[in-house]
């Protein structure tokens, strides 16, 4: 018999945050959603932002965080260059 499995919140954000930038990979990949688009972009923001908070507030990993620390920074710029030329 298996023993009872715990899943705590941070495993539950991180586990949404992979299925969020999956799925917006996957949709991209086949040509369902444009890879620069606003759509995509904050799909990536939210998904590595949800999972770099699993690993803040669950087991630290030092280079997975470094890799959705980047990746968050990265669509962030793609949605600030985006705003900023809707202002322009």
């Amino acid at each position: 018999m298996l023993p009872p499995l715990h899943i705590s919140w941070p495993d539950v954000a991180g586990l949404l945050g992979v299925t969020i930038v999956l799925v917006a990979y996957a949709a991209a990949t086949l040509g369902r959603m444009h890879p620069r688009g606003a759509f995509s972009l904050a799909s990536n923001f939210a998904g590595s932002g949800l999972i770099l908070i699993s690993l803040l507030a669950g087991r630290f990993n030092l280079s997975a965080a470094i890799v959705e620390g980047a990746w968050s920074l990265v669509a962030l710029s793609g949605l600030v260059r985006l705003a900023l030329g809707r202002v322009r």
